[in-house]
């Protein structure tokens, strides 16, 4: 089978999926707080009375109205506070940044490739791992951008690995995680890394399958095609 590489992917009807849920706010029903079960302004906010300053990367941040909702309580709680608040999208959909609200920046990019200038005292992806091709790929660089007590924390279906022959790849994917002192919660669908880490995953990324259908998010996503040693 040829599987799609990455220029082909994201132009897939998946991935330009247009009921892709891309208006999460911080906190409430629709939100960051609860799929990540954590809540980014109070871990934002004790950096911030830490060290004064703190930073925030959203990968895959659909309209970006997370990081508004975040930049609009320190203004008001903590102007004097030093914030940098960046999501990245492949679409450029974002949502307006009021005048006066400092700290935000919201990019319209692949991320196949991509690379941030700075470190990070919170990275998120959530629910963006389920369009990419080379999930891992994604994950060891991420892990990679943490500033030293940084937390990156990400939306992860191990029912999206798969074999070059179609077998699923979730039970070795979930060991290779562990041997990298990587946390996964399987009910929750949640991966956590704490402090910045060197990956080095033992497989080889092929290529993506955009036909799976729906994983338990209850929207078609991408399989990724990895081969790696018994």
């Amino acid at each position: 089978m040829a599987w799609l590489d990455d220029k082909a992917l994201e132009v897939s009807e998946v991935v330009a999926n247009s009921t892709m849920n891309r208006e999460r706010n911080a906190v409430g029903p629709n939100s960051y707080e609860k799929e990540l079960r954590l809540s980014v302004v109070e871990l934002l906010a004790a950096r911030i009375a830490s060290v004064g300053e703190a930073s925030w990367l959203d990968l895959c941040c659909g309209r970006g109205k997370a990081i508004v909702d975040v930049a609009r309580h320190f203004q008001a709680s903590e102007p004097r506070a030093t914030l940098l608040l960046h999501g990245v999208d492949l679409v450029d959909l974002f949502c307006h940044v009021p005048p006066g609200i400092d700290g935000v920046r919201l990019e319209a990019a692949s991320l196949n490739g991509w690379t941030p200038e700075r470190r990070y005292d919170l990275i998120t992806c959530v629910h963006g791992l389920h369009y990419m091709g080379d999930k891992l790929g994604l994950i060891e660089r991420a892990a990679d951008w943490l500033s030293p007590e940084g937390l990156f924390l990400a939306s992860l279906d191990l029912q999206n690995f798969r074999y070059p022959d179609g077998r699923p790849l979730g039970r070795q994917i979930a060991r290779l995680l562990r041997d990298n002192d990587l946390h996964y919660n399987t009910r929750q669908h949640l991966l956590t890394c704490e402090g910045p880490k060197t990956l080095r995953f033992d497989l080889t990324y092929l290529g993506a399958d955009d036909t799976p259908g729906p994983n338990y998010s209850g929207q078609p996503v991408v399989d990724s095609i990895y081969d790696m040693p018994e």
